[in-house]
């Protein structure tokens, strides 16, 4: 069986589900998005880090145990004991000074080391290096799942809150208006200040038919706000296709999970079979999922050649090619995307925009481009996860922090939204109809 990383947009691209899954090179699901059941990405990253079939963006994440050939003892090696003996002097006169003044006593041995670990990763500056402990690190371990119960989003728990990637389609979270960048800063009333982000996720998660109560503080907005929604029993979607007028097939494309590039190829071959004249893909909100199902999506639409590089800290890299055997390679396509396109998304799209495929419609994507391996320490002490490559398209361009921008620029508003419109995709019939012309 072929063997799927996660690609997190670490972001550790988490459903609202579980956890984080990995997002687009880790690749952790999306961003590290994660659906809330655990896409960590937003690339994704999405949880599920681990390779499953036969081995995503943070899909190009890897999870490495001490007993693997890179183990965490070798990550360690390069500083010599006697160093380190000076080098941590005043970590060990800290530690002593804290058991022997701190008013609270006795303290938490365990909790003190572990919080050293994860001030150390921080100290890196890189939100996508992290410390996990054992709970965190087996809930980002659950495989992607397609149904859960929560509210329906894609979010990161890389940063300093936990941050909504995109709302699921039909969700409660679109219903009640969530959107891309918001940041959950209370849950029913408790601050979530200083609390790890997969710790608030877990808050969020819940029975359906119960209500939750969220804080969000949005770019733009001068005050944070309540959100009140009804969790539900959340079916989380791969695929769908359809005819539109003027035998346009639209396809959109939720997600990257196990099996979304089977059920691409299926939905392709009952479109085509009614003799399309073009294909828009859609890839808004979608917030990433495996790295090896991104290569067998990318390979439907491309014939031949590489569509993505990892590249690492001394400068070599590894390639990852077209399969040759797609079944839409010469269709008229274009694809929508917007600022929830992350991850395996954007591995799809960089790629797409880079060999002239197709053009890119919507708005800038999220912009995860970073590949982060999980090291897993010994007895059951959680995990490192650590960036070690960036990925760049098949030109070369790096989308960290970036994004792809593209070629037809459309925004869709609050108001588009409430009048039902949808302006890209309109832009993206009137690109795909002019294509066909010429």
């Amino acid at each position: 069986m072929k063997s799927k990383t996660l690609t997190t947009a670490s972001i550790v691209l988490a459903i609202i589900i579980f956890t984080s899954l990995a997002c687009t090179t880790g690749y952790m699901f999306g961003r590290n998005a994660s659906p809330i059941p655990a896409q960590t990405g937003i690339s994704t990253d999405m949880p599920g880090l681990v390779k499953s079939k036969s081995t995503d963006t943070q899909s190009s994440t890897e999870v490495t145990t001490p007993n693997n050939t890179q183990s965490a003892t070798a990550v360690t090696t390069s500083t010599p004991p006697t160093d380190r003996n000076t080098l941590f002097k005043p970590f060990w006169e800290a530690w002593d000074i804290v058991h022997q003044m701190y008013v609270d006593q006795p303290v938490d041995d365990v909790a003190l080391m572990r919080g050293a670990i994860s001030g150390m990763l921080a100290a890196l500056n890189d939100k996508h290096t992290s410390y996990m402990d054992p709970d965190q690190y087996r809930q980002a371990n659950i495989p992607l799942v397609q149904e859960y119960e929560g509210i329906g989003a894609w979010v990161d728990t890389t940063g300093e809150y936990l941050t909504v990637v995109s709302p699921m389609p039909g969700s409660p979270a679109e219903k009640a208006g969530l959107k891309p960048g918001d940041e959950i800063i209370k849950v029913d009333g408790e601050d979530m200040t200083g609390i790890d982000p997969s710790l608030t996720l877990r808050k969020v998660l819940g029975p359906a038919g119960t209500q939750v109560t969220l804080t969000i503080r949005r770019e733009g907005t001068p005050d944070p706000f309540d959100v009140s929604i009804m969790r539900a029993k959340i079916t989380i979607p791969s695929v769908s296709g359809k005819m539109l007028e003027n035998k346009i097939a639209y396809i959109q494309l939720f997600q990257f999970a196990e099996n979304t590039d089977q059920e691409l190829r299926k939905t392709i071959q009952d479109l085509i079979a009614q003799q399309p004249v073009g294909i828009i893909l859609d890839l808004r909100n979608n917030g990433g999922g495996y790295l090896q199902t991104a290569i067998d999506i990318a390979s439907e639409f491309i014939d031949k050649g590489v569509i993505m590089y990892e590249v690492y800290g001394d400068g070599t890299r590894t390639s990852y090619e077209s399969n040759g055997n797609g079944i839409a390679t010469k269709i008229p396509l274009v694809l929508l995307v917007n600022e929830g396109s992350a991850s395996a998304s954007e591995i799809l799209a960089g790629a797409i925009q880079d060999y002239g495929r197709a053009p890119l419609v919507g708005v800038t994507t999220y912009g995860k481009g970073s590949v982060q391996r999980w090291i897993a320490l010994e007895n059951d002490q959680g995990a490192v996860r650590v960036t070690i490559a960036r990925w760049i398209t098949p030109k070369e361009r790096q989308i960290n922090e970036v994004g792809l921008k593209p070629d037809y620029e459309v925004t869709l508003t609050e108001d588009d939204i409430k009048a039902g419109r949808d302006p890209q995709l309109d832009k993206a019939i009137e690109v795909l109809l002019n294509m066909i012309k010429q």
